[in-house]
């Protein structure tokens, strides 16, 4: 892969389809080195970052996108989110072993796909999605045929270098988006997970649509960055009451609150405690609370 840690969109200059490439490489090792994830879990969790970071290109506002898969199996939470600035996180939550060569909705079992839109300004909202299909990427196809409408394709890939997604999209346009989906949708089902994860995008690009007039957009960037903070766990903390909190302090010396993303840790102790109470104490936002 030539093209890591970006974002690229296809624009087909005659057909009212859109299409997106992604590459993962040093932002998905950035997720992975602070975990030892078995290998199912670690390709799961790329799989998962991948498509967010597809789904991502649908913002047009500030916020985030979160997707979480939950369900029932050994592998209990695979968490993947991406914001408007295309910073990247993600994480799993598993027990016991998690036999290699599983895919995403074997490891998860009987479960769903949550699908949130958190915007700074405005309504938050929700979409679940059953997973019903063999695959992750075929239950987010589901989502947007039953969501919105849109006749969807996307494939997904990761090992444990890279991590790659690809998307194509009818455009809600007036003309012959039927007809043309059909001819291209055909063409994109032809890509193999090893070609997504080998092939630069203008290789790709050739390899699937060098008979169509398209041409790739300039790319944008993704990195991996927690936004986690010393003044965010606070906030966490101020669910509590003081009392708790000082109690808590008389049997350990400092309050340690862990980030579950990056493994940063924040320690308080008394003075921290009783500085968060006092009246020059900001007061967090629901919103502010990690």
């Amino acid at each position: 892969m030539s093209n890591p840690d970006q974002i690229q969109r296809i624009l087909f200059d005659k057909l009212d389809i859109r299409g997106v490439l992604v590459g993962l490489e040093e932002s998905y090792q950035a997720v992975l080195e602070r975990h030892d994830y078995p290998s199912s879990v670690r390709d799961g969790l790329g799989e998962m970052l991948a498509a967010v970071a597809l789904l991502g290109t649908t913002l047009k506002f500030d916020g985030r996108l979160l997707l979480q898969a939950q369900g029932s199996n050994n592998v209990r939470v695979l968490m993947a989110e991406i914001n408007h600035r295309r910073e990247c996180r993600g994480i799993a939550r598993y027990e016991g072993e998690v036999p290699d060569g599983q895919g995403v909705i074997d490891m998860i079992g009987d479960g769903h796909l949550v699908i949130t839109i958190e915007p700074e300004v405005g309504q938050r909202y929700q979409g679940i999605v059953p997973l019903e299909k063999a695959t992750l990427a075929e239950c987010l196809t589901d989502y947007f045929l039953q969501s919105e409408q849109l006749n969807t394709q996307i494939h997904l890939s990761a090992n444990d270098k890279q991590a790659a997604g690809f998307l194509l999209q009818v455009m809600p346009a007036q003309g012959t988006a039927e007809l043309d989906w059909e001819h291209i949708a055909q063409i994109g089902a032809t890509l193999t997970g090893d070609e997504l994860l080998e092939l630069d995008n203008e290789a790709l690009l050739y390899r699937l649509f060098h008979q169509e007039e398209c041409r790739l957009y300039e790319p944008d960037s993704i990195q991996f960055k927690c936004d986690c903070s010393r003044e965010r766990s606070a906030n966490a903390l101020q669910m509590m009451t003081q009392d708790e909190l000082l109690e808590m302090l008389e049997e350990q010396q400092v309050i340690s609150v862990g980030c579950q993303f990056c493994n940063a840790k924040y320690e308080f102790d008394e003075t921290d405690v009783r500085a968060m109470f006092s009246d020059s104490a900001h007061v967090p936002k629901s919103d502010e609370l990690h």
